[in-house]
């Protein structure tokens, strides 16, 4: 089958290399013209586990290709797929306009039936300015389907090749059997293609994340209850999760949720929701425990300096906002990091991903960068993790200790235990435990 993916940021080019991948021939389109020399090259705009190896392999084979110019394929593609941005307004809502901007010149490249199908995470009732958008600019017969994504950054290649699941909302069969054809090599396991209509398909998206991160400012609640009375988040979180109507993901305290997904959509469905006259009360409290849970570390640390951090030395662990990917959006080591230099701290961090990501950002060289985490905690007067890479999980504490300064490590993810931290000389902070 010939595809064509309008967009190559994260979703963009994990789909059009996957499709790739099962054996189509795939045209990424992009109006960035350094990107696009650089993916020809084989250079990468993100880090994603698996994803360079696979990209390079594709091209060489002759399946991937990268254009700027929408005429390049869009006349040849039986289904284009819409992978653009929809970056959040100042009031929550996505903007669509890079959405509709793409349709309006695929409308206008199409010379045959096509499929033009929503993968960005749109919200409900965008199909239905896509159709617009396209009718307007072409006399081509052609439908529009929803198909959100459900890709895990660090886990992204596996997700897409073998998906739990694959949403398809659309209004005819003549596009339903299309997708169908397209995903069948990726559920050969039998995992299912669930049909529905275009608005529940819009809808799916958003309330599988909007789950998701309630379940995390949930046992971020939990954790605060049980720094207030002495109990131990991780034997809560052992105690619940073995409920088989409960199950044990997304059940881990931490600093909160990041990233381009769940801040955003949880945001979106609070709009979606408010412009539908309804008030989304529990996503409200759900993304007020998130901002909260973000800055609690910073307070953690505050009160065992006794509120002076002045010319104190801090070593920071992960800037991602999660392993496996270099992505900081919405991280919360911004927050910390931020919060620690406002009150006069200095810092030094380590990353095995993003650093060169948070060089890019607001923070730039406000702080230092060390080559390993061993490094990093070079005369520190505390060690902060903040992003549980595995290579953190087991490190020479006696190393850790002979470098530092101090003698205290905040543990923004209980990956240590206090017993093991205790004996090995350090006092120790997590977060709920």
């Amino acid at each position: 089958m010939r595809i064509a993916v309008v967009g190559t940021g994260y979703v963009g080019l994990v789909a059009g290399t996957c499709f790739a991948e099962s054996g189509n021939t795939v045209t990424c389109i992009d109006i960035d013209e350094k990107k696009i020399e650089n993916l020809k090259k084989g250079i990468l705009p993100i880090y994603e586990p698996g994803l360079e190896e696979l990209l390079k392999r594709n091209v060489h084979d002759g399946r991937l290709h990268f254009t700027t110019k929408y005429e390049d394929c869009i006349s040849t593609s039986q289904v284009v797929f819409i992978a653009v941005g929809t970056p959040p307004g100042e009031d929550g809502a996505a903007d669509l306009q890079y959405v509709i901007a793409a349709a309006k010149t695929i409308a206008k490249n199409m010379q045959q039936y096509t499929v033009i199908v929503d993968k960005s995470t749109v919200p409900v009732g965008t199909a239905d300015m896509v159709q617009e958008a396209i009718a307007e600019n072409t006399d081509c017969e052609f439908d529009v389907v929803s198909n959100p994504e459900f890709l895990k950054e660090g886990a992204a290649i596996d997700d897409f090749l073998k998906p739990d699941r694959v949403v398809i909302g659309s209004s005819t069969q003549r596009a339903a059997d299309l997708m169908n054809e397209l995903y069948g090599p990726f559920v050969r396991t039998g995992n299912p293609i669930i049909h529905m209509d275009i608005r529940s398909a819009e809808l799916t998206k958003y309330a599988a994340n909007a789950m998701l991160a309630t379940r995390i400012s949930f046992m971020n609640e939990i954790a605060n209850i049980c720094m207030k009375v002495g109990a131990n988040v991780d034997q809560v979180r052992r105690g619940i999760g073995s409920d088989s109507r409960i199950g044990s993901k997304f059940l881990f305290s931490g600093l909160g949720y990041g990233g381009s997904c769940f801040p955003k959509d949880v945001k979106a469905v609070v709009k979606t929701a408010a412009k539908a006259g309804y008030d989304f009360r529990i996503l409200q409290a759900v993304e007020a425990v998130n901002e909260t849970q973000k800055r609690l570390l910073f307070d953690i640390v505050m009160e065992h300096f006794k509120g002076d951090v002045a010319g104190k030395h801090f070593a920071i662990w992960g800037l991602s906002f999660k392993p496996n990917t270099d992505d900081m959006r919405e991280a919360p080591a911004l927050v910390v990091i931020e919060h620690l230099l406002a009150a006069g701290a200095t810092i030094t961090a380590f990353d095995p991903e993003a650093i060169e990501e948070c060089k890019h950002m607001h923070l730039g060289e406000k702080i230092k960068y060390a080559p390993t985490p061993m490094q990093a905690l070079d005369d520190a007067d505390a060690m902060i993790l903040i992003t549980e890479w595995n290579e953190f999980r087991r490190p020479d504490f006696d190393e850790v200790k002979s470098r530092m300064k101090g003698d205290v490590i905040f543990d923004g993810r209980n990956i240590y235990t206090r017993k093991a931290l205790n004996a090995a000389g350090f006092k120790y902070y997590g977060m709920g435990t």
